[in-house]
Formats: structure tokens, sequence, C-alpha cells
């Protein structure tokens, strides 16, 4: 079997961590920022965890991450 070619698009969203979860980014903080309260400003900071159904569907076009 050839190998398989990542999606280089999620390659560049998402990492996955040691424990195999996959982390994405947060929507919401690319522009209109200023009548966003900066608590709101501060939680779109972190990274967030992908579903379980979603890690299945990222994880098979990011095979070799």
């Amino acid at each position: 079997m050839p190998k398989i070619k990542t999606h280089r698009g999620a390659a560049k969203r998402f990492k996955v961590t040691k424990n195999g979860k996959v982390k994405r980014a947060k929507a919401y903080r690319g522009h209109l920022l200023t009548h966003k309260t900066s608590k709101r400003k501060r939680q779109l900071r972190k990274s967030a965890i992908l579903t379980k159904a979603d890690q299945k569907r990222i994880k098979k076009v990011i095979p070799y991450k």
C-alpha cells in the first residue's frame, strides 16, 4: 500500500498530544475584538480538545502526526 498523503490544511490547524488527543485553537479571535470583553478574549487564547467523533475524522487526514 502506498503512503497516505497528509491533509496540509488540517496539519497546520491541529496538534496531537502525547495521550493521542487532538488539540485545536478556538474561533472568534481573528478580528472585531474591540467589543469583546477582556475575559472572553483571554479565554479564547486557550486551546481546546476535539470531541471523540471529530478526533476520529481528523486523525484520518493527519496519519503521521
